[in-house]
């Protein structure tokens, strides 16, 4: 076999292939995403910052990569794991090969191993530590290899957002007739999130991770937003704090994926760690409000806990923000896929409308944001202002 590579998960086991994308050796928590398109988005998703990601779809690389269909400004993946890489690029788009781009970015892949099989295993036993050794590290014992899987960070507990975040704020205008002002705390944004914003007639300033909340209401938000992102929820009391303040000022508040367990903690409802997590763009989710199942697309191994809300009953914020409702659920395994508030103006989902790749389904919760904010205006109006 030339250009050997292999595979070690933190249980012990070990698949052999062939080394894709850049050669040497690279350390993550092994996740499996099961979409069937979308690779490129995938990638480029700052949520996966950390994690070696294995595509369920065997067949990748085939329509290559172009800039448009980035969702940030590189690969984030720590690793890739794919069963039959495209041996050519065949597509009017694309500007480059896939594996090009990960040598590009230094990205450590492997290709031609059992991805089925792969998945299956991580189902049962759960995501894990694991690495990709290739080239001369290739050969060393696996007891050596293992030794330096185990020794690699564990991600729950793991704090990821200054890693992922901008350096500096910046501006994006609105298209269109003018709406609105958003404030965005940047967790490992997408960029199609913030085109669906600007799309609805709304300014968005995006802020660094650890901005405080004191400058987010300085530039006068007409609602803020806490984004997707990758670590663990638990490992983000400061931007918690944070976000409580917005919500005692009574701004509008949305929240998509880290965004929705931020504000579930915000609540003051616990976090935890999914057994292998929801990754992928076929994902069904119950709609409460409308009893619609929507298609969705995911990326997120936590998820919030909200005891006594699990068939749609409103309970009481333990942190005192009054009644919340967890407005939508997973229909693989009832996990909390969105929160709603009845007393402040604030919402959030665990999955992703702005799914690039698709699907389409969610995109109507960036018009329930403008909303919100158009409704927090009236009672504004009536009340003289809240903040």
């Amino acid at each position: 076999m030339t250009n050997p590579a292999v595979l070690v998960l933190e249980d012990g086991k070990v698949f052999h292939g062939k080394a894709y994308g850049a050669t040497g050796t690279t350390l993550g928590e092994l996740v499996f995403a099961t979409g069937m398109t979308g690779y490129q988005e995938t990638l480029t998703d700052p949520s996966y910052a950390g994690q070696i990601v294995v595509q369920t779809a065997p067949h990748i690389g085939n329509t290559g990569v172009n800039a448009r269909d980035e969702e940030s400004s590189k690969v984030w993946v720590a690793g890739y794991v794919v069963r039959d890489p495209s041996r050519m690029v065949s597509n009017f788009r694309a500007e480059k090969s896939l594996p090009a781009e990960l040598e590009n970015y230094g990205i450590v892949g492997i290709s031609g191993i059992d991805t089925r099989a792969l998945t299956r295993h991580l189902r049962t036993a759960g995501s894990m530590r694991a690495g990709i050794f290739s080239g001369t590290d290739a050969a060393a014992s696996t007891d050596e290899l293992l030794a330096r899987v185990t020794s690699a960070a564990q991600m729950k507990g793991l704090s990821l957002s200054d890693t992922v975040t901008t350096a500096e704020a910046y501006t994006v205008p609105h298209e269109g007739e003018f709406f609105g002002r958003v404030a965005i705390i940047d967790l490992g944004i997408k960029r199609s999130t913030i085109e669906h914003m600007a799309a609805r007639g709304l300014e968005v300033k995006v802020f660094p991770a650890k901005t405080d909340a004191k400058s987010l209401l300085e530039y006068h938000p007409d609602a803020v937003f806490f984004s997707n992102g990758p670590g663990d929820p638990e490992a983000s009391d400061g931007q918690v704090a944070v976000l409580r303040q917005i919500l005692d000022h009574k701004v509008p508040f949305f929240g998509i994926c880290f965004g929705n367990q931020l504000l579930g903690r915000a609540l003051g409802f616990d976090t935890y760690k999914l057994t292998f997590g929801h990754r992928g763009i076929n994902q069904p989710v119950l709609d409460r409000a409308t009893g619609r199942v929507e298609v969705t697309a995911h990326n997120h191994g936590f998820a919030v806990r909200v005891p006594g809300g699990e068939n749609g009953e409103t309970v009481d914020s333990p942190a005192g923000y009054g009644k919340v409702r967890v407005s939508h659920v997973s229909l693989n395994d009832n996990c909390v896929e969105g929160l709603e508030c009845f007393d402040i103006p604030a919402f959030s989902v665990q999955y992703h409308p702005e799914a690039a790749a698709g699907p389409h389904d969610s995109s109507y919760l960036f018009d329930r944001l403008t909303e919100v904010i158009a409704k927090n205006r009236a009672n504004s109006a009536t009340t003289g202002g809240n903040n």
